[in-house]
C-alpha cells in the first residue's frame, strides 16, 4: 500500500483528535488557534526557525538527525530524503513511546510540552507512540536478555 500525504495527514488527524480527548488541559484548544502553516526546509533550517543549532548526531542521504537545545528544554529534529523513509521510521519509533511533531519530510521528538512548544513556531500535527505500562520488572531490558538464564 502506497502511503499518500492525505493519508499520512488523515491518520494524523484521527491521532490530535484521539490526543486532545484524552485528559489534557484546556489550553490544547487555545493552542490549536494560533497552529502555524506546516513548515518546511532543511533540517538546519527548521532547527532556526525555533532559534536552535543542532548538534547533528546523523548525516546520511535518507536521514539527517540532530539534537536541539533550546530554553524549553531538548528534543531531537530528524528530516527525510522521502516521504516513506519519515512514515518508516516513524512507524519504528513509536514503538518506543514519546511525541511527535510531524511534518512535511521532518520530525520533532520530545516529551509533551515540548512538542506543543515546538508545533506553535512549526505546524505540523502531533502523534503518541505506544504507551508503555509503569509497572516494571525492574531491569528495563527485554525478555531476550534473560534468555540465558535457564539451564536445559
Amino acid at each position: 500500500m502506497r502511503l499518500t500525504r492525505e493519508t499520512l495527514l488523515a491518520g494524523a488527524a484521527v491521532a490530535l483528535l484521539t490526543l486532545t480527548g484524552c485528559g489534557g488541559s484546556g489550553d490544547k484548544a487555545a493552542t490549536d488557534d494560533k497552529v502555524p502553516a506546516t513548515a518546511t526546509g532543511s533540517l538546519e533550517d527548521l532547527a532556526a526557525e525555533v532559534k536552535c543549532k543542532p548538534d547533528i548526531q546523523t548525516d546520511a542521504d535518507e536521514i539527517r538527525q540532530g539534537v536541539c537545545r533550546i530554553s524549553d528544554g531538548k528534543f531531537i529534529l530528524a528530516t527525510f530524503a522521502t516521504d516513506r523513509g519519515q512514515r518508516e521510521w516513524l512507524n519504528g519509533a513509536k514503538d518506543y513511546g514519546g511525541s511527535y511533531l510531524v511534518g512535511a519530510k521532518w520530525v520533532a521528538v520530545g516529551d509533551q510540552k515540548m512538542v506543543t512548544t515546538l508545533r506553535g513556531q512549526l505546524g505540523g500535527t502531533v502523534e503518541e507512540g505506544a504507551s508503555h505500562h509503569s509497572g516494571s520488572s525492574g531491569g528495563g531490558g527485554t525478555e531476550t536478555t534473560h534468555s540465558g538464564h535457564h539451564s536445559g
